[in-house]
């Protein structure tokens, strides 16, 4: 039975970060003490240090040698089940997209941040080392595999629009190029193709420098957004100009350019959705490599190559006049960031697909390229990613410091030690704060309407603790680490997921009220589920 001590415990770890939240709330939206800018400076200090930090300050402490086999087990089991039968429903459907978005609102939840507190009020400091060990595998396994299928997804929709029909099955090769980050098509992407003699096509996979239109390369207002890199924060920033009324904020890090503009924050290269000017460069960029064989020997040519490029819809003009339609729709992605308040989070991002291919570009008979020839091509972009993501090295140095301290019994430095400790200690109140500050720049709390939201509520909160019950009472596990299994199914929607699904420009709007709807109701269900299981 829940005694009114332990309900005021609980209380007493969750309110301090719910008054956080509310005080960066208020702060911009009642208060207007922060600016945009402003916002974008706290938000990108929590996506590089605080997070990172707080995450290796947790993984580092946890003994990898005694880990909860039953805890992880019934996770793993509970995940894996989940993403089985979608898979199933996936190849007998064709509907990958749901497959992504369902598996993220029902499995993966916000554990770092408020998993560790909550579970430490109620049960007990032992549910800290289950939280970590979750944490660790969320960020090597889960989300590696969750930014795995949505570059899939990305891949399949370039090759389905840039080579249709059989001429897919012929490519043995991609080669890509350095500054190609993410194939999530925020940076419009060309290709250049080569065929041999014996019909096999080597492809260059690029950015497009020169798929602006010239009506709005040669305005002062330029604007081109480019990928954000984050896989494990669980929060995000974006890059924004100073002319901006209504901030859209988004707590990741990213991979970006150099600032040319004054009117541009200078956030330069680690903000998530920066919108930066580019030059026009020559349209030679936009050839593409063919081949035209005379007398045996094999002579390259050039043809103009179709880019492919993402259209942002708006609801409404742009800044300067003109509605948004004919020759305005293909410049709405460089101009409705500057002219628009309405920034959000609806699937605003979609790739342009020839005529006679379905909602995912797929066509009836559309060939792919080999499986070893895709996977390859998907293992180097998510590399790319991950490689430029703060959280993968503090998770991992983390581990790898773990295993090496309770191998040989080493303590970390004191010097070390208290200057990680620092701004650890800042890292949930940071992250929880950073969090309001994006429930109070966002145009509504229910961005996908209410019926969806109540979807994903009742997936969230009714689903996901139904599965890990039923997956460790598989494994046998009992009492007090069966409760604290169930009420960390119950934690609020994961961020990651909805970063990724806003890069990819998959049902972000889904996973946007997942994480605020989400994070507000959250307390209550978890109380309910804490004192039932009490009783």
């Amino acid at each position: 039975m829940i005694s009114a001590d332990d309900f005021y415990k609980v209380m007493c770890a969750m309110v301090p970060l719910y008054f956080a939240m509310l005080l960066a709330y208020g702060s911009v939206k009642w208060w207007k003490i922060f600016s945009p800018e402003q916002c974008s400076g706290i938000n990108r200090f929590v996506a590089v240090f605080a997070v990172p930090v707080l995450s290796f300050h947790f993984i580092a402490q946890n003994d990898p040698y005694e880990m909860d086999t039953k805890f992880i087990l019934a996770d793993t089991l509970s995940k894996a089940f989940v993403l089985f039968m979608l898979s199933i429903w996936c190849i007998c459907k064709g509907e990958l997209d749901w497959l992504i978005t369902l598996f993220s609102v029902s499995s993966l939840p916000n554990t770092l941040v408020m998993g560790i507190p909550l579970l430490n009020a109620m049960y007990g400091q032992f549910t800290q080392s289950l939280m970590v060990q979750l944490v660790v595998l969320q960020c090597i396994i889960w989300y590696t595999l969750l930014l795995f299928l949505f570059e899939y997804r990305a891949a399949t929709i370039l090759i389905q629009n840039q080579f249709p029909g059989h001429t897919a099955a012929s490519i043995t090769k991609f080669e890509i190029d350095n500054d190609v980050i993410s194939l999530d098509g925020r940076d419009p992407l060309c290709t250049e193709s080569v065929i041999d003699d014996t019909g096999c096509i080597r492809v260059r996979i690029r950015r497009s420098i020169s798929s602006a239109p010239d009506s709005v390369l040669s305005s002062s207002i330029g604007l081109t957004p480019r990928a954000s890199n984050l896989s494990n924060a669980e929060i995000f920033s974006i890059n924004t100009p100073a002319r901006l009324n209504e901030f859209h904020s988004e707590l990741a890090v990213g991979l970006g350019y150099r600032s040319t503009s004054p009117r541009l924050s200078g956030y330069a290269s680690s903000d998530a959705y920066s919108l930066q000017p580019t030059p026009r460069a020559s349209n030679f960029n936009e050839l593409d490599t063919t081949t035209v064989t005379t007398t045996g020997v094999v002579t390259p040519s050039w043809a103009r190559s179709p880019v492919v490029k993402m259209v942002w819809q708006s609801p409404g003009k742009f800044q300067g006049g003109g509605e948004s339609g004919g020759s305005g729709a293909e410049r709405q992605g460089y101009r409705d960031a500057v002219g628009e308040k309405d920034l959000s989070f609806r699937d605003c991002a979609k790739i342009q697909v020839q005529e006679g291919t379905g909602e995912m570009g797929t066509s009836t008979n559309q060939e792919m390229p080999r499986a070893l020839v895709m996977l390859r091509l998907i293992l180097i972009m998510v590399g790319r990613k991950l490689s430029r993501n703060p959280n993968t090295y503090s998770s991992v140095l983390g581990l790898v410091w773990s295993l090496i301290s309770f191998k040989w019994k080493i303590g970390m430095p004191s010097l070390v030690k208290y200057s990680i400790k620092i701004i650890s200690d800042a890292g949930l109140g940071m992250a929880m704060f950073s969090l309001g500050l994006f429930m109070a720049l966002q145009p509504r709390i229910i961005a996908c309407g209410t019926k969806m939201a109540a979807i994903g509520m009742v997936i969230r909160f009714l689903g996901g603790p139904l599965l890990m019950s039923a997956a460790s009472l598989v494994v046998g596990m009992k009492g007090v680490h069966l409760h604290a299994a169930i009420v960390q199914a119950a934690l609020p929607q994961g961020i990651v997921p909805f970063v990724f699904a806003r890069e990819y420009g998959l049902h972000p709007d889904i996973l946007s009220t997942g994480v605020i709807f989400g994070m507000l109701v959250s307390l209550p269900v978890t109380l309910v589920y804490y004192v039932l299981l009490g009783l």
